[in-house]
């Protein structure tokens, strides 16, 4: 008796979404730098020539990652209290930023924006704008929130050490350096605040990110 139906699974159906999708699997596991078309080919089964059939050129695959990126963002309302979406908006950009830290170089670099990065940007100024900020102020609020955004999170990426937990066991090593007396206010530092247990670097961002919206006035 013959069996019917397929023999193996089938791979999903090679679309543009899938390509994209596939291709911020590729940059997660080994930056951008590890994205060609040869790696976005295997990641997805297919013969590189496929790839072709979906996106133009690796630009085009740029173009839509980094709208991907954009699309994950908590959008600010302009009918909300313009602090609490702007605060919500910073938060959620640093945690997507930290699952994909290899779109932080890249967010702002496209010519070609997409749908998801337009709507971004428009809603962050029409929330400034809706909050009584003039154009001018609205393009210093921008400029100066996306500046914390996007470097703390290059800093937060760059760091030898991830959460509370590893803080001590790096900083052992550096503290060694110490012993010369050399270095008093780091030892205080080290000694006194980030070495003690729960010190966690990402806490900083919320200690920042109150300043600036304190700091900011649409007056």
């Amino acid at each position: 008796m013959e069996k019917s139906g397929p023999t193996r699974r089938e791979r999903p159906k090679l679309s543009r979404d899938r390509v994209l999708e596939a291709a911020v699997a590729v940059a997660d596991a080994g930056g951008i730098g590890g994205l060609t078309i040869r790696s976005l080919a295997q990641e997805l089964g297919v013969k590189p020539m496929s790839v072709y059939y979906h996106v133009a050129n690796k630009e085009e695959i740029l173009d839509g990652i980094v709208d991907y990126v954009f699309s994950q963002i908590d959008l600010p309302s302009a009918d909300g209290d313009w602090r609490t979406e702007l605060r919500k908006r910073a938060e959620s950009a640093r945690r997507v930023l930290r699952r994909h830290s290899w779109a932080i170089g890249l967010m702002e670099s496209r010519t070609s924006p997409g749908p998801a990065t337009l709507r971004h940007h428009n809603a962050v100024l029409g929330t400034l704008r809706a909050a009584g900020f003039s154009v001018e102020m609205t393009a210093h609020a921008y400029a100066l929130l996306d500046s914390y955004i996007y470097g703390f999170a290059i800093q937060e990426a760059s760091l030898p050490f991830e959460g509370p937990d590893s803080v001590a066991q790096v900083s052992e090593a550096i503290m060694a350096r110490f012993a010369s007396g050399e270095y008093p206010h780091m030892v205080e530092m080290a000694t006194e605040y980030t070495n003690q247990g729960g010190y966690d670097f990402g806490n900083e961002f919320e200690f920042g990110l109150t300043l600036i919206l304190d700091g900011l006035s649409p007056a």
